[in-house]
């Protein structure tokens, strides 16, 4: 078996160590995971938590990664917005290094391709300072929808900690192939997503399908396998498959995120 991760995503809040164990359990070697929950959704009735501001969270989420082999494998939270500078993020930085974590998932709010560029190299150069790497998400929110772009922009950035983060879901969905994905430098791309879906939407709103409901893999229509294989090797492959409507049918976040991995596994990982 690869190793492979669980991003928060498909656990709706649930607490960090919590989080942790569940992963170990299912044999999974990491997890993806904020600095606090999102507020949006909670069916699982999980308690408020703040790695932010609570240090025996900390301590104890370090102590569970540790005891139970599983690597915190990247922090989601960051993001590159207008009027905002890149160094209000520098003591969520500091946390994220305390953690034992290398990695940190940016997103740009906005399709201006000189602010994406500008607030990633900031970002990059602060991280860097930490022994961080940065990802780049492509996604529907800024200007790395499309490989062109998103190559444009790492070669602007052109920091050595700063790659790219390719989620299946958005890249295909947004319009990229296979051919676009093996002509890509393997170098370039620094941690992966898997989730299926349907080509077509099924939702009012791309960002409510992507948030809330996803397809475990196999049940879609994406080329996953392909996808798989395409990946280089050693990145951190994590599923990001958010099940609102099985949650919503009483289905608890084990058994649903054991559905996914089992079916993961049955893609080779």
């Amino acid at each position: 078996m690869k190793p492979l991760g669980i991003e928060r995503l498909g656990v709706f809040g649930m607490p960090p160590v919590e989080f942790v164990t569940l992963a170990a359990d299912l044999g999974c070697t990491s997890v993806g995971i904020g600095l606090a929950p999102t507020p949006e959704y909670n069916p699982d009735g999980h308690p408020d938590w703040s790695l932010r501001d609570d240090p025996a969270l900390r301590r104890d989420t370090i102590t569970a990664c540790r005891d139970r082999g599983v690597a915190i494998g990247i922090v989601e939270g960051f993001a590159v917005l207008p009027g905002r500078t890149p160094r209000d993020f520098a003591a969520d930085l500091d946390l994220v290094a305390e953690l034992g974590c290398h990695r940190i998932n940016v997103v740009s709010v906005g399709k201006e391709i000189g602010q994406a560029i500008d607030g990633f190299a900031a970002l990059a150069e602060l991280a860097a300072a930490r022994g961080l790497a940065v990802s780049a998400e492509m996604g529907s929110l800024g200007p790395l929808d499309r490989i062109a772009p998103a190559l444009a922009v790492v070669r602007a950035v052109d920091a050595a900690n700063f790659s790219l983060l390719i989620d299946s879901m958005h890249f295909f969905r947004l319009g990229n192939t296979l051919a676009d994905l093996a002509a890509l430098d393997p170098a370039l791309i620094g941690y992966a997503q898997l989730a299926d879906a349907p080509w077509a939407p099924s939702f009012e709103t791309y960002i409510e399908e992507a948030m809330f409901e996803r397809m475990i893999p196999g049940e879609g229509e994406l080329p996953l396998r392909e996808f798989l294989a395409l990946l280089p090797e050693g990145i951190t492959v994590s599923l990001e498959i958010p099940l609102r409507s099985l949650a919503e049918q009483g289905v608890n976040a084990h058994e649903r995120t054991k559905r996914c991995v089992e079916a993961a596994r049955m893609l080779g990982f």
